[in-house]
């Protein structure tokens, strides 16, 4: 793992965000989530230099929402230096959906 990717985790591991699940290195079809919050659906990607492709990203993506997950990126920066208003986007991806 990246010293980002390091860094989240401890933040996530042991259900230590709202007592939500998170599991590193997760598969999803063809693809490995850095993240992953199955009960939520929500998939949390740390990009670093290697996403200079921003076409693979984006057919990655279509293909985990096609499949009913939610996807949040953030860049390596974000975390090493702003992880508490990470934190706060995962948070609010976590709440369920106000009634219609």
């Amino acid at each position: 793992m990246t010293d980002a990717e390091q860094k989240l985790w401890h933040a996530l591991r042991h259900k230590q965000l709202h007592g939500h699940r998170f599991r590193r290195q997760h598969p999803v079809g063809p693809y490995i989530a850095d993240f992953a919050c199955i009960e939520a659906r929500l998939i949390i990607e740390v990009d670093g230099g290697q996403h200079n492709d921003p076409d693979i990203d984006t057919q990655r993506d279509e293909f985990l929402t096609s499949h009913g997950w939610c996807v949040l990126r953030f860049w390596n920066n974000q975390v090493l230096v702003e992880l508490d208003g990470v934190l706060e986007v995962i948070t609010d991806a976590l709440r369920p959906a106000p009634p219609p």
